[in-house]
């Protein structure tokens, strides 16, 4: 990993001092090298998230997990390298990320510590009504996975994320917008993928097929990011819809790659593609002088094409976020308070015919020190399980706090 990094930084270096004619300049970015004729662009950007946890450094999910003995923690949450800009025209794009250090529980070798890409990609984006993406992303499922964890209103994305994220997988995609600035605006994004997760070839003939539909009803267009830290001028909204399929081994996907939930067994033979996965959602997100609203349902089910058993989960989160400085003086302009209540039903981890129910409601205070590049996080959950194979509920607290910054 030291070697990539090197060659990457040496290939950057090179490219912005090959010419006498450039600029440099700081942007949201990082620190930017562009040539005088715009067709050559580089950003390189470094991120630190620093947490620290009273209480469950996760969400909990099963029994065990209650039981377990709190931990107080500080940790690097995430230490990330960003590398992006454009090469021979301004519409062909291109992009890396690397996480340097995720952090290791205690009882792993050091060695898992190490370095790893997470994403890399390339665009070409000429025409805004249709463009084609190959590489590997967080791919455009649904609006919490794709928001950068650094534009988060929470410290974490909700208990709904680990369940029916898709998140990174290697593939191509074609996606566009449609009839801009009108009530008919509309984003599209469709794609196939290896459904593998990340960095991982395919080891069957079966591929991930996935789809999202964004209506911007007002004719506005809305970003992937939480918050309204830029105080929106006009009411922003988008309405959208997704699906995606896959057979193989996975029953969920994280960003270490393909995973299995706590009710569904590792594939022992993956050629055998046991598991068929079907799932959608619904996505409804807005903003406007300082309020942010954003939700998502979901629902997924798991065919054991193995044993012969098909089960159901679903999942919602609801949240809302607001300036409180916009309509009382005396409030500080960077300060913002958020809430969020969340559900996931699931199959249970003794009994696949029974249904776990686990839920969250969490409160957040952000600090805006200068937008999501520098911004200080405080939360505080309140998380319950209902568990049906033991009958037994369950609840407990967990309190965190979050600096995140990008230089």
């Amino acid at each position: 990993m030291k070697k990539i990094i090197t060659i990457m930084l040496s290939l950057f270096v090179c490219t912005a001092y090959a010419d006498d004619d450039y600029n440099i300049s700081h942007t949201p970015k990082g620190l930017t090298f562009e040539s005088a004729d715009a067709k050559w662009s580089t950003s390189l950007a470094w991120r630190a998230q620093l947490r620290y946890t009273d209480g469950y450094i996760g969400d909990p999910r099963q029994l065990s997990d209650f039981e377990d003995p709190n931990r107080d923690t500080f940790e690097a949450r995430r230490l990330r390298m960003k590398i992006g800009g454009h090469g021979y025209e301004p519409w062909l794009k291109y992009y890396f990320e690397i996480d340097l250090e995720p952090t290791r529980d205690v009882e792993d070798e050091s060695e898992k510590s190490s370095g790893r890409v997470i994403d890399w990609r390339i665009d070409v984006a000429k025409y805004e009504p249709i463009q084609l993406r190959v590489g590997q992303w967080k791919i455009e499922y649904t609006r919490e996975r794709v928001d950068s964890s650094g534009k988060q209103e929470f410290v974490e994305r909700s208990i709904v994320n680990r369940q029916f994220t898709i998140d990174r997988q290697v593939g191509a995609q074609v996606k566009g917008r449609l009839f801009p600035g009108t009530y008919a605006d509309m984003r599209y994004w469709v794609g196939m993928y290896t459904g593998e997760g990340r960095g991982v070839r395919n080891d069957d003939d079966g591929m991930l097929y996935s789809g999202r539909l964004q209506w911007n009803f007002l004719g506005r267009d809305l970003p992937f990011s939480q918050t309204d830290v830029e105080r929106t001028e006009k009411p922003t909204a988008s309405l959208a819809f997704a699906a995606a399929t896959n057979k193989g081994r996975c029953t969920r996907w994280s960003s270490s790659g393909c995973g299995n939930l706590a009710a569904y067994d590792k594939p022992q033979n993956a050629y055998l593609k046991q598991y068929k996965i079907e799932q959608m959602a619904q996505e409804f997100a807005f903003r406007w002088q300082g309020l942010s609203i954003q939700e998502e349902y979901h629902w997924k089910t798991v065919k054991d094409r193995l044993n012969d058993t098909e089960n159901d989960m679903t999942g919602m989160y609801a949240q809302v976020g607001y300036f409180p400085g916009e309509i009382v003086s005396f409030v500080p302009d960077p300060l913002q308070v958020a809430f969020r209540y969340a559900f996931v039903k699931e199959p249970n981890k003794y009994d696949v015919a029974l249904d776990n129910k686990r839920k969250e409601y969490t409160a957040a205070v952000n600090w805006f020190i200068s937008g999501h590049n520098n911004k200080v996080t405080v939360d505080y959950s309140h998380l319950t399980l209902d568990e049906k194979f033991f009958n037994r509920n369950v609840s407990d607290n967990r309190f965190r706090v979050q600096w995140d910054i990008t230089f």
